[in-house]
């Protein structure tokens, strides 16, 4: 018998996870370490996981759409949206209102929205969310006032973890999985 890894979720979290159209994400804290590096000429740096980059990559091909929320200008965070293919909203003062707007131009409901960040600029998105998540670092105010908390850090795989469950939860990972199966088995 396969593993399931929805046993591994509430049934809350999966109620709320299977309704999801649009998954926001904040940058740093998120997406990063949280860490602000800059070079010597003054030019910002960030360190982005691959394995959250796949997950988004997923996400996209299953149909959920997917946003970076930031409150920095950030042409690193413009950079990688764009290597992914989602939209990238940087310099942003009002998360909430910016995830209103995109998920009115979707036709769809803050219910069928996720959000993930990790800190008080957050909490209002967050709190109106159908499905708010915090990294597993993420700032106690924040922390305690989601849906749900990954195990993994901010910039080292908590994205993947909210995204494998949005694809558990609609029913795409046991096809992932088994096409990736199917390749190993061809090579």
């Amino acid at each position: 018998m396969p593993y399931d890894h929805t046993r591994d979720y509430p049934a809350d979290i999966l109620a709320r996870a299977v309704k999801v159209r649009l998954a926001c994400f904040d940058v740093d804290g998120t997406l990063t370490d949280g860490r602000l590096v800059y070079d010597s000429e003054g030019r910002e740096l960030k360190a982005f996981h691959a394995t959250d980059g796949l997950g988004l990559k997923l996400l996209q091909a299953a149909g959920i759409a997917v946003a970076f929320v930031t409150a920095r200008r950030s042409p690193v965070a413009d950079l990688r949206a764009k290597e992914l293919g989602v939209a990238s909203h940087t310099f942003v003062q009002d998360k909430l209102a910016c995830v209103r707007e995109i998920a009115a131009g979707m036709g769809i409901g803050m219910d069928q929205v996720a959000f993930m960040g990790d800190d008080l600029a957050d909490l209002p998105a967050l709190l109106a969310a159908g499905l708010s998540v915090a990294p597993g670092d993420a700032h106690p105010w924040t922390r305690e006032r989601v849906h749900w908390r990954t195990f993994a850090s901010g910039g080292k795989g908590a994205a993947r973890e909210l995204c494998d469950l949005l694809l558990a939860a609609q029913g795409h990972a046991e096809r992932l999985l088994g096409e990736a199966a199917a390749k190993a088995a061809q090579a």
